[in-house]
């Protein structure tokens, strides 16, 4: 009986160590085949690398073909040709200038012709109103009534020039100012207070939006 189981342990203890020498064996081939895989990746990205690097190549090849390709189709142009292809671009350009100058001359001139149209359309209501004045001061003898109507036609005229940016230019009573006044003449003043200012005012003088359309022409007390 002892016999027996001391063979059972040495069974037992064979059985171990085969098993733990065929896992060693198994972990063995494992690694192997691992190394053996990432050899194996490693040269197909080392492959794909130089098939790359070779196709990049050609593609390049390619280009300095299609280019020496593309000098060969075009010779190179004389000085006489360049200049004769420089001179048909100036006389272009310079034709197209010519041609843009006389269409903003045209245009200029139309604007001038046209740019009192409006101002002169707005004044023709005015000149109607005058027109029915004279006609009613013919026929009528109150010479209120003409009054009236003259300073009707007055107000409307200075409403307009108002509207058109015509301002009269304040004179009686006021300094001297070269810059707004023509002295007509020099009278002595009245009062001292009244030396070296407008004492009287001959022809009124407009502003046109602030700047002087007409100077008035004034007398200066001396």
């Amino acid at each position: 009986m002892a016999n027996k189981s001391a063979k059972k342990k040495n069974d037992v203890k064979e059985i171990k160590v085969d098993g733990v020498e065929n896992n060693k064996e198994k972990s063995t081939d494992n690694k192997n085949d691992f190394k053996e895989n990432i050899d194996d990746k490693q040269d197909n990205i080392k492959s794909d690398k130089e098939e790359n690097k070779a196709n990049d190549n050609v593609k390049a090849e390619e280009k300095q073909d299609k280019k020496a390709d593309e000098n060969k189709a075009e010779p190179k142009k004389t000085v006489e040709e360049e200049i004769a292809e420089w001179k048909n671009k100036y006389l272009r350009l310079s034709a197209d200038f010519d041609n843009y100058r006389k269409r903003t001359l045209k245009e200029k001139m139309d604007l001038i012709k046209t740019a009192g149209a409006d101002t002169i359309k707005s004044i023709i209501p005015i000149i109607d109103d005058f027109e029915r004045a004279i006609a009613a001061s013919k026929e009528t003898k109150e010479i209120d009534a003409i009054k009236k109507g003259n300073d009707l036609i007055y107000n409307k005229f200075k409403e307009f020039l108002k509207q058109n940016g015509i301002k009269e230019i304040e004179a009686l009573n006021k300094d001297f100012d070269t810059d707004l006044h023509e002295a007509i003449t020099k009278i002595p003043a009245p009062k001292k207070k009244q030396k070296g200012k407008v004492i009287d005012v001959i022809e009124k003088g407009y502003f046109l939006n602030d700047k002087v359309l007409r100077f008035a022409k004034v007398v200066v007390g001396d």
